[in-house]
């Protein structure tokens, strides 16, 4: 019995001697914080999005996400001297959901996908690529007004989807690699 309690007590000790390694990150290649302020992890995360030019995306939900990210890189301020440039393009569809049996639709999906590359502007360098999807549904109407506010709204919410993830993927990079 006495051989068991030593053996927890030692379990213990070594658990306590490991907090402090585990809640640091156990050094400069583990956890931290994203959003840290410089003096904690070095480079600020929002300074380095901040240095992101947005290419034009042509279209009206093309430039809503535009507007999306340039607002979330800059909290809406001015932009610093860009080091990177996203270039976006953007595909649009609908797809249809709930098919009565006459064939009109009573519901739709809008799906807007996003391919996008992060370049250095140094080097012209493609830092990071890929896709992005955003899929919003919205329901129609008798109405032809009711019917266009729904799928201008369907397509602000997809485009602030893509915007908000994103920034996500954009500031976990730029937070480690660039």
């Amino acid at each position: 019995m006495r051989a068991n309690s030593h053996r927890s007590t030692i379990w213990v000790v070594l658990a306590c001697a490991a907090m402090p390694m585990l809640a640091t990150g156990c050094g400069d290649g583990g956890f931290r914080p994203l959003y840290a302020s410089p003096a904690v992890v070095g480079t600020d995360v929002n300074e380095k999005l901040a240095q992101i030019d947005i290419a034009p995306i042509p279209g009206r939900v093309g430039q809503r996400l535009r507007n999306e990210l340039i607002f979330q890189s800059t909290g809406g301020d001015l932009p610093l001297k860009p080091a990177y440039r996203l270039n976006i393009v953007i595909r649009e569809s609908i797809t249809a959901t709930l098919v009565r049996i006459d064939g009109d639709s009573l519901g739709s999906t809008y799906n807007l996908d996003a391919s996008f590359k992060l370049i250095r502007m140094s080097d012209n360098t493609i830092m990071l690529e890929g896709k992005s999807f955003g899929r919003s549904p919205f329901q129609r109407f008798d109405s032809v007004f009711a019917n266009v506010r729904a799928r201008k709204d369907a397509e602000d919410r997809a485009a602030r989807t893509i915007g908000n993830e994103l920034k996500s993927r954009l500031a976990a990079f730029l937070s480690g690699a660039a």
